[in-house]
């Protein structure tokens, strides 16, 4: 059997395909973002200009969003949480309700942020509406609602959510998705014509808060910025911080 002959030339092609794809992917992971940037100019925020409670200031801002603005979803809103692991955790929620309270969204009480709330229940809401150019951050402490408020929401929810609330183990490890449509298959069979009940571990939260900073993006990065703090007597302090 004659030895295979390999030319100098082939090898060399190989490891020059083999080098251009190691600095493609060096490349591909590695970008400089120094040169992304935008000139904030749509509108401004006044010290002298805004209401005494921040409720009312932020009623205004979410009607002008969602009427005004291309939106796709204005009450999407990030939760950050300190976990049981220590770590400050980031997510996206729906806003579902706001009052002179606070502000109301519903999730799985047993969830990775449910757990958290329960150690801890300070938390931070924060909105960001791109097109506005505006910016929402909100301090607060959490609490559950009353149940028959969660019973309520849970009513007014399409059957295949609330379906879904049942099925899901929130944040626990599932060893495939076919287990979850078996699942979710085998209750709607099982409640087919029936009421759902709302499940004990499934209802809403209300973040009262104590901080809320309303920010404006203003030309040459000289952005509004006016924070509310609450006060003993619950009034609201207001001021002024630099961009």
């Amino acid at each position: 059997m004659s030895p295979i002959k390999v030319s100098t030339k082939s090898i060399l092609c190989k490891f020059e395909h083999i080098y251009k794809i190691f600095i493609l992917q060096i490349l591909i992971m590695e970008k400089d973002l120094s040169n992304y940037r935008k000139s904030y100019e749509k509108s401004e925020l006044l010290l002298n200009e805004v209401p005494e409670n921040p409720l009312e200031l932020f009623q205004k801002w979410f009607y002008e969003i969602d009427m005004h603005f291309a939106e796709d979803e204005t009450n999407a809103m990030t939760i950050s949480t300190i976990g049981l692991d220590g770590y400050p955790k980031n997510r996206v929620v729906l806003l579902k309700k706001y009052t002179y309270e606070g502000f109301i969204f519903y999730t799985n009480y047993n969830s990775e942020k449910g757990k958290a709330i329960d150690a801890n229940p300070n938390v931070c809401l924060s909105f960001f509406w791109h097109g506005a150019e505006r910016q929402i951050i909100i301090k607060g402490k959490v609490e559950k609602i009353a149940k028959n408020l969660s019973d309520g929401y849970f009513e007014s929810r399409p059957r295949g959510s609330q379906l879904g609330a049942i099925v899901s183990n929130q944040s626990e490890v599932v060893m495939n998705r076919q287990q979850l449509e078996d699942k979710l298959l085998k209750l709607e069979i099982e409640y087919q014509g029936k009421e759902i009940p709302r499940p004990e571990y499934w209802g809403g939260y209300i973040v009262k808060p104590v901080e809320i900073e309303f920010w404006q993006g203003r030309p040459n990065r000289l952005h509004d910025r006016i924070l509310y703090k609450l006060q003993d007597d619950y009034s609201w302090q207001i001021n002024r911080l630099s961009p």
